[in-house]
C-alpha cells in the first residue's frame, strides 16, 4: 500500500502528468503527417527517460562516484576554506540565509561545518550578485548569524563565475592549503580552474544526488528534481567543453 501511494503520488506531480497527458493527446490526434507525429512522440518518451531515476543513475552516479569526501584525519592544518557563488533572491524581508539558493544554503553549511573543525581557518565566501545583493555578502551574513567570527571571514563579491573566482583569490590563495567547497557535479571543473591559477585544493562536494539508492518502484518515474540534476551536469559538460576550446584557441586561457 505504501509503496502503490508513492508511485500514484509521484504520477501526479507536474511533470509526469505533463508528459502523460501529451502522450494521451498525441495518440488521439491525426497521424497524417507521420514523421512530424513520430518526432513528437520521440520527444515526450525522451524527456520522460532522462527525467527518470534509473537513467540518472547512469549518467550521475559514476562522475560522483570519482568524487572522494574530504578525509579530516588525513589533513591537520587547513589555511583556507573557499565556499564558491552561487544563486541569490534578494528580499530584504527575509534573513541572510533565506536569501541564498538551495546549492548556495548545501555550500555554506559544509564550509561552516569545516571551519568549526579548522579554527584558525580563514572561510572565504565568494560570488557576486543581483540588485547589489552579493552572494559572498549573504553567505558572510548568515555564517556570522551562526557563529563564525567576523574576522575569520573573507568575502570575494566580484566574481561572476568560476575563472574570475579563481583569478581574483590567487593572489591571497597560492602556496596555501585550501579547502574547496563546491557542488559535486561542478567540483571538477572548478578544481581545474583554481589550478590554472597555482592554487591547489582539496575538494570537499556538496549536493550529491546518489540515484543509486532509488528505490526500485520510483526508478522509471519522471521527475523534475531528477531533470535538474540532468540539467546541472549537462551545465557542467558544456562548461569543460568550453574551456577545453578556450585553451586550444588560447593558450594561457582560463
Amino acid at each position: 500500500m505504501f509503496e502503490l501511494k508513492k508511485i500514484i503520488g509521484s504520477l501526479l506531480m507536474p511533470l509526469p502528468m505533463s508528459l502523460i497527458i501529451i502522450f494521451l493527446l498525441l495518440l488521439l490526434t491525426s497521424k497524417a503527417n507521420k514523421k512530424s507525429y513520430l518526432a513528437c512522440l520521440s520527444t515526450v518518451l525522451t524527456l520522460w527517460t532522462i527525467s527518470t531515476p534509473f537513467f540518472a543513475n547512469f549518467i550521475i552516479t559514476p562522475k560522483e562516484q570519482t568524487q572522494k569526501t574530504f578525509s579530516v584525519k588525513a589533513h591537520s592544518q587547513i589555511d583556507a576554506i573557499v565556499v564558491l557563488g552561487s544563486g541569490v533572491h534578494p528580499n530584504t524581508k527575509l534573513t541572510a540565509n533565506q536569501q541564498l539558493s538551495s546549492t548556495g544554503i548545501a555550500r555554506l553549511i559544509e564550509g561552516i561545518r569545516l571551519a568549526h573543525i579548522y579554527p584558525n581557518a580563514e572561510l572565504i565566501v565568494s560570488g557576486a550578485g543581483l540588485s547589489n545583493v552579493t552572494s559572498s555578502e549573504l553567505m558572510a551574513q548568515a555564517a556570522l548569524s551562526i557563529g563564525i567570527s567576523s574576522h575569520r571571514i573573507r568575502q570575494n563579491p566580484q566574481a561572476y563565475d568560476t575563472a574570475q573566482e579563481a583569478k581574483l583569490l590567487a593572489p591571497r590563495l597560492v602556496d596555501s592549503k585550501v579547502i574547496l567547497v563546491t557542488s559535486a557535479s561542478h567540483m571538477r571543473r572548478a578544481q581545474d580552474l583554481f589550478s590554472a591559477q597555482g592554487i591547489d585544493t582539496y575538494s570537499s562536494p556538496v549536493e550529491v544526488f546518489s540515484y543509486h539508492n532509488t528505490p526500485t518502484y520510483l526508478k522509471f518515474i519522471a521527475s523534475s528534481s531528477v531533470l535538474n540534476a540532468i540539467t546541472t551536469y549537462t551545465h557542467e559538460w558544456i562548461g569543460q567543453k568550453w574551456i577545453t576550446l578556450r585553451r586550444a584557441l588560447d593558450s594561457e586561457a582560463l
